[in-house]
């Protein structure tokens, strides 16, 4: 009987596989007071994402700090976003995010720049999959603030292709066209004449 309920507990395991990576962002010791006296207790707030283009942020409150890190998680599972990338690297375009008084600045960065980001808002673009940013805060430094304006702005952001589904067209119809090749091809013709 014992065997058996080892098996099972096992399987369960192996389903659970961590296919999100999360990141604790901030964790606060907060109090309640009653009539008996102060009750102590934690806040947490972390971001989880799979790192290809999904992140979620939660929160969660317990007596104890890994109780309430397990419920923020939970919460961040339940409220996850999806976000489209280019080139699984960087943003499509430039994006603000707003949140009571907290702004954020997001904008597209080349190759090789890396995240140039702070605090909460890193923790967001690392579980994002992100590579390549430069964003910055503008207002609250408040965590909570920060990250409700990051996703806030990241919910903003839009593809081509989505772009291009809206409107009934296709991408390479929205996309500018580069006429660079031939200005390329034509500058040695006219150095050998």
């Amino acid at each position: 009987m014992a065997e058996r309920e080892n098996r099972g507990r096992g399987r369960n395991r192996e389903e659970q596989t961590p296919e999100f990576a999360d990141r604790l962002v901030a964790i606060n010791r907060v109090s309640k007071t009653t009539k008996g006296g102060k009750n102590f207790g934690f806040a947490a707030l972390v971001v989880v994402g799979d790192q290809k283009g999904r992140v979620g942020f939660g929160k969660g409150k317990a007596k104890e700090v890994p109780e309430a890190i397990r419920k923020a998680t939970e919460q961040a599972k339940r409220q996850m976003i999806r976000v489209a990338l280019k080139d699984g690297r960087t943003l499509h375009h430039d994006v603000e995010g707003r949140h009571g008084a907290g702004k954020v600045v997001m904008r597209q960065a080349p190759q090789g720049t890396g995240i140039i980001a702070g605090g909460p808002m890193r923790a967001v673009f690392e579980m994002l999959g992100v590579q390549d940013v430069v964003s910055k805060s503008i207002g609250s430094a408040n965590p909570y603030n920060m990250i409700r304006a990051t996703m806030n702005g990241l919910q903003k952001e839009q593809s081509p292709r989505n772009v291009a589904q809206r409107r009934g067209k296709k991408v390479a119809d929205i996309l500018p066209k580069r006429d660079d090749a031939p200005a390329a091809d034509a500058a040695p013709a006219e150095a050998e004449a």
